[in-house]
């Protein structure tokens, strides 16, 4: 609906003003009101914003603002009145180029959401607070300049009456204020007048915070009173909104409290572990235990958001990466399963997409510490850890990725460099089949995407050859499993670029050896190729005995005479798929579905 309107507008503006004054003006005569009408007719306004030229677009928004405000005025009952107050908040926000070449009317507008703000009819307060929070994101640079006739900036207005302006919201609506002030703060290219808006914004929560420790220096229990575990979260959640807005200039501000919330984690974290280790996994369902871990993913949450706004500035996680190393890392290895946090994966996943390379002489420690006992716990069953699952392999994707040598190392600790052992390796591999294999459709995803990654970088790499004679063969055995198994369709386009990837293998010259054991395979290839042809063949004849021997040979023929042509190399997988009985009875528009080509990140590919 919108297209067609923005649409209509760009055929005849003129037009389109024309109806939706009038159906603005029928609802000021109470002719057509009603609240809903009235809700659509401004989510259509707020629709065609950008649709006009600057002067058509001024002048039609003063109209309507001006009715609005006018319907306001004579209307009789608080609720009506909050429901055009709301459309008013709507179509200014959705009007920040007006408001951008107007700061009179975006300063009127912003002190109107603030009295907002102090509204106890339901929803209005929200309302406000997420206009106000769409007006900091498109008009921050308006909040930043003196004004003619003013003596600062808008923002220090906003700054003085924080207390003022918050004291009737609740806690997550004084997030979201925290997050727009932040937002138009990091816009400020002065150091120094950008940490003083910092210490101005955060001063209410670092005072709080400064009480807190205080008392818990004195004493420790202070800290497990489930009212003060609410402040701390509450804080927490705080940081991590403006953190989120104001990126690497947070660094001020949680250098403030780092510490002390790794000191809190660390405590929370080991009442967690007893009480859970004492009672079994039922108290995990304890509200305070659940409050706890709410506190412990919170603060896992916040490091993660500024490490991962933090633009690649590898001086401030030598900074900070020890110390969550120390306390974080060695916490999840200690804890019982079910008080390890998934976060705790998920930032160090973040960790090393951010810093890279930098992060490789890490990753033995990491991998000790979170690969063995979260695999014990992923691969039980199918249902355990669902959290835990996705973003373990997530982690595992970005040690490939980018610390891929690190991975080397862990596989050959014993015997000079030329020795390949798989011990660590083989459980690797065996987590990224157990991964693809999974009847979860984002992690089998994911499984497929680190061993796409895996493939790319162990060809280039000196273990080719060992690699390849090892898992070669194994991997499209359990990628022609899956591709066969009707439950895995969603992911076929995914299993054809890792099928299309091996068959592409054997003519690289990356492969310098014979991919067969001469004293196991009575007969001997005239190369790589006609060994995969003919084994690929043997496989596929035994798994589908109602399709002819020549139709697979011709298949397998297609598959290596087609690997370097994705789209006929897929369109030839598909047929063959649906020439089986599993498949020609089904509904098969997931084969046809998915990208030509999987989507190769240039860090990914590259060799770290």
């Amino acid at each position: 609906m919108r297209e067609t309107l923005i649409f209509l507008t760009h055929f005849d503006n003129d037009d389109t003003e024309r109806q939706m004054l009038s159906k603005l003006s029928k609802q000021i005569n109470k002719k057509e009101w009603t609240r809903n009408d009235l809700n659509t007719l401004c989510w259509a306004i707020g629709s065609i914003s950008g649709s006009m030229d600057v002067a058509n677009e001024d002048r039609f928004l003063v109209k309507v603002i001006r009715a609005l405000l006018s319907f306001s005025g004579i209307m009789k009952g608080n609720d009506d009145k909050d429901v055009i107050a709301s459309n008013i908040m709507y179509v200014f926000g959705q009007y920040p180029r007006f408001l951008k070449g107007n700061w009179q009317y975006m300063m009127v507008v912003v002190k109107k959401l603030f009295d907002f703000m102090h509204s106890t009819q339901p929803g209005v307060k929200d309302m406000a607070c997420d206009t106000f929070l769409k007006i900091s994101q498109q008009c921050k640079h308006i909040f930043l300049v003196v004004q003619v006739g003013k003596e600062e900036p808008f923002v220090s207005e906003v700054l003085a009456s924080l207390s003022t302006t918050t004291k009737h919201l609740g806690p997550h609506q004084i997030q979201t204020f925290y997050e727009s002030v932040a937002c138009i703060i990091e816009a400020e290219s002065d150091p120094q007048k950008r940490r003083e808006y910092i210490k101005w914004l955060m001063a209410l929560p670092n005072q709080r915070w400064a009480e807190i420790i205080g008392e818990a220096r004195q004493n420790v229990d202070f800290l497990k009173d489930p009212d003060v575990i609410h402040n701390v979260l509450t804080i927490l959640q705080t940081n991590t909104r403006v953190a989120a807005s104001l990126g690497k200039y947070f660094l001020f501000q949680i250098s403030l409290i780092f510490l002390a919330i790794l000191n809190i984690y660390k405590m929370y974290s080991e009442l967690v572990s007893s009480s859970i280790g004492d009672s079994g996994p039922c108290a995990s369902r304890i509200s305070l235990i659940k409050l706890l871990r709410s506190v412990k993913r919170e603060i896992l949450n916040l490091i993660k958001t500024f490490l991962d706004k933090d633009e690649k500035n590898p001086h401030i996680g030598k900074h900070f990466v020890p110390p969550i190393m120390n306390e974080i890392l060695a916490d999840y290895a200690r804890n019982v399963p079910d008080a390890r946090e998934s976060e705790v994966l998920s930032l160090f996943a973040t960790i090393i997409n951010q810093y890279k390379v930098a992060m490789q002489d890490d990753v033995p420690r990491i991998f000790e510490s979170v690969f063995h006992c979260t695999l014990e716990m992923i691969t039980k069953n199918f249902e355990d850890y669902p959290e835990h699952r996705l973003k373990f392999f997530l982690l595992l994707r970005a040690i490939a990725t980018f610390c891929f040598r690190a991975l080397l190392q862990l596989s050959s600790e014993v015997g000079d460099s030329g020795l390949y052992l798989v011990v660590q390796l083989k459980l690797v591999m065996d987590s990224v089949i157990w991964a693809f294999r999974h009847t979860e459709r984002n992690i089998a995803e994911t499984g497929l995407k680190l061993l796409l990654v895996l493939l790319k970088k162990f060809q280039k790499s000196a273990f080719s050859n060992q690699f390849y004679r090892t898992y070669l063969m194994q991997i499209e055995q359990e990628i022609i499993a899956v591709l066969t198994d009707t439950f895995h369709k969603p992911e076929f386009h995914w299993h054809v670029f890792v099928l299309q990837r091996l068959f592409q293998l054997v003519e690289s010259g990356a492969l310098t050896e014979p991919l067969w054991d001469a004293s196991t395979v009575p007969q001997q290839y005239p190369d790589n190729a006609a060994f995969v042809c003919d084994h690929t063949t043997k496989l596929l004849s035994s798994s589908f005995p109602n399709i002819s021997v020549p139709e697979v040979t011709e298949f397998v023929k297609g598959l290596y005479e087609l690997r370097d042509h994705p789209v006929p190399f897929k369109n030839n997988v598909r047929d063959f798929l649906i020439r089986s009985k599993e498949f020609s009875a089904q509904d098969n528009k997931d084969l046809d579905a998915g990208p030509i080509a999987p989507d190769e990140n240039p860090d990914e590919m590259s060799d770290s």
